[in-house]
């Protein structure tokens, strides 16, 4: 479980992480991973990175997508040192990652989250 600070919860938020000016996102067999820093005015006061998910219909029903949302967020949970603060992420499952092992879910989040924080560019007043 991630600790309620490090989770987006609105839907403004996940917009502007997949959709908003400075985002870059990376995607693979199972998941694609979206960045972008927060421009909030809290942003920079934050202990540390926002993660968000998003599983939807298309991955299957809902212990299906239950059981993916769970192992993804405890994937991400033990990644989460090598995130920047201030730094909000989404991670997108595709309809593969529920037959995907959990290896599988864990290559394609490494990759994706490798290639993601390589472009994500540093906003003035965020230390790197």
């Amino acid at each position: 479980m991630l600790p309620a600070r490090h989770r987006l919860r609105t839907a403004a938020d996940f917009s502007a992480v997949v959709r908003g000016a400075g985002a870059v996102r990376s995607g693979g067999r199972f998941v694609v991973v979206h960045a972008r820093y927060a421009t909030t005015p809290d942003a920079a006061d934050r202990p540390g990175p926002r993660v968000g998910f998003v599983v939807s219909k298309a991955v299957g029903g809902a212990v299906v997508r239950n059981r993916t949302k769970r192992v993804l967020r405890h994937l991400v949970a033990a990644r989460l040192g090598r995130i920047p603060p201030g730094c909000d992420l989404v991670v997108r499952a595709n309809p593969a990652a529920a037959d995907a092992t959990t290896p599988q879910l864990a290559d394609d989040l490494e990759r994706g989250l490798t290639a993601v924080l390589g472009r994500l560019a540093t906003p003035a007043g965020v230390p790197s």
